[in-house]
């Protein structure tokens, strides 16, 4: 069974910035996430899937794993290409793999909660390892979102003046062009705040009549899901 180590830890190798957390956070396949817990729960650790569409929970005492498989949102799902991409390191003497850069990003990114913004983190990702980055995997990886990229991209030149040729002419240029298109063609009553927020946009899709784009197919979350992650919200 594959896994990544993503979270504090990867942020830490990659910025330079060390954070002090609670978790650990362990990035492994869907399809492999049931056999972990069972792996942990026969050493005698609570293991439980905490969020079907997203993450599960190992615990020592006060101290726990995350186990996570995609994204709250139900969006970057974990697949090969996670492996693919890898970034091999050494903890405490044994070789491990990192989630890589663009993955990262890709996930924090979509992080916009009133509690939560990982904006800082994107900024500070980009800052630390612009000549690493694969920019054309990231445009990818973003796909029908690329707009939240544009706005990372956009305020990243705005914390860093001095740091904007670390953001490809060629990048930008794309994505304004592609701004450009949208903003003249017709769009649906469509409300993607909830790809960003589980809370704050609540009320566009209860009140306001715009669809929630959680129900989109390439969202990985069904109704369920939605109710039980919007119900947790300030736990």
């Amino acid at each position: 069974m594959q896994f990544l180590i993503g979270g504090a830890y990867a942020f830490a190798f990659y910025t330079g910035i060390s954070r002090d957390t609670k978790d650990f956070d362990l990035f492994l396949r869907p399809a492999d996430v049931d056999l972990a817990l069972e792996a942990f729960q026969r050493t005698g650790y609570g293991a439980e899937k905490t969020f079907l569409h997203w993450l599960a929970k190992v615990w020592a005492g006060t101290d726990c794993i995350d186990l996570i498989f995609r994204a709250g949102d139900g969006l970057c799902s974990v697949d090969d290409q996670w492996f693919a991409r890898a970034v091999r390191s050494d903890l405490l003497g044994v070789a491990v793999q990192l989630c890589a850069p663009e993955e990262i990003l890709w996930m924090k990114a979509l992080i916009m909660e009133r509690e939560r913004y990982d904006g800082a983190d994107v900024a500070h990702l980009f800052q630390s390892c612009a000549e690493r980055i694969d920019r054309r995997h990231l445009l990818d990886r973003f796909g029908p979102d690329w707009e939240v990229l544009l706005n990372h991209l956009v305020l990243f030149g705005y914390i860093y003046p001095s740091e904007r040729a670390h953001i490809p002419k060629h990048v930008m240029e794309e994505l304004v062009q592609r701004l450009r298109i949208e903003a003249q063609s017709l769009a649906e009553r469509l409300c993607r705040g909830t790809l960003l927020s589980r809370a704050q946009y609540l009320v566009d899709v209860k009140e306001r009549g715009f669809r929630d784009a959680r129900l989109e197919s390439r969202v990985q979350m069904g109704p369920g899901e939605i109710s039980d992650w919007t119900k947790a919200i300030g736990e």
